[in-house]
């Protein structure tokens, strides 16, 4: 996060090429700000250009790195502390949580502009989201939040659900608040959400799994802390990642620096 800039790097060296500093006025009450802190950076998938994510601003930066000597960058007003974020299913928008906020930002990397602000439930943090069909409203983009137990989904499909596109569709109800992670994969019918800042052992040492194709359904807990053998410590559950085939999911299982842990 320090020092407030971003560092345009040669891939196979890592030489330094460009640094570009963040400082400048925020969004909403357009007040200079020193330290703003660099968060997620992504790749576009459309063009020569990474997506940087400018916390404290509010600042969506497309910056183009195909002519270094003539760096354009294209600024877009978003909504202040952003975060973590994840691309939709067909890799053209950019979805990041402006987590104090309250807000995901929609980005149309295609076109360098803002899509849509979202308002969603209470700190929303969605690391790279999950993207999957919704029974009703089609393809669907999901986030946990660590302010509540809503998991919002966001409609993605501006062509064939025009209606549905840029909004919340559907909010389910997990374990509760303290959400990092959530992750389902192409070849699962399964979405997982992990509790890890949760204050309730019983809910940071498992995690909730829904069926994406019955969403009416109750979720099922997985005791995960207990499945891991690990006996002591605060055993918080975290980070669903799958196997590339889809048929394994893995989690990791935090402990203090005394203590056992396990992914």
């Amino acid at each position: 996060y320090w020092p407030p800039q971003f560092v345009i790097m040669k891939g196979d060296t890592l030489e330094p090429l460009k640094i570009k500093a963040t400082r400048g006025m925020t969004v909403d009450e357009q007040e200079y700000h020193p330290e703003p802190r660099v968060a997620a950076i992504v790749a576009s998938h459309a063009k020569p250009e990474f997506v940087v994510n400018v916390k404290e601003t509010g600042k969506i930066l497309m910056v183009n790195y195909k002519d270094l000597d003539n760096l354009q960058i294209t600024e877009i007003g978003a909504a202040r502390f952003l975060h973590d974020g994840g691309w939709d299913s067909t890799k053209r928008y950019f979805l990041v949580a402006a987590n104090q906020s309250n807000k995901i930002a929609v980005v149309d990397s295609k076109e360098g502009e803002l899509q849509k602000l979202i308002d969603v439930g209470k700190i929303p943090h969605p690391g790279r989201g999950a993207n999957f069909r919704d029974p009703k409203f089609g393809p669907v983009w999901a986030t946990g939040h660590l302010g509540d137990e809503s998991i919002s989904l966001i409609g993605t499909d501006p062509q064939k659900h025009k209606a549905d596109a840029w909004k919340v569709v559907r909010t389910l109800k997990g374990q509760g608040g303290g959400n990092l992670f959530i992750k389902t994969h192409p070849k699962s019918s399964h979405l997982y959400v992990d509790t890890p800042l949760n204050p309730d052992p019983k809910i940071s040492q498992s995690v909730a799994v829904f069926d994406i194709k019955d969403l009416s359904k109750p979720f099922k807990v997985l005791p995960i802390a207990e499945w891991s053998g690990i006996k002591e410590g605060p055993r918080r559950v975290v980070q669903p990642e799958f196997n590339r085939a889809g048929d394994e999911v893995w989690f990791s299982v935090w402990n203090g620096k005394e203590q056992n842990r396990r992914s």
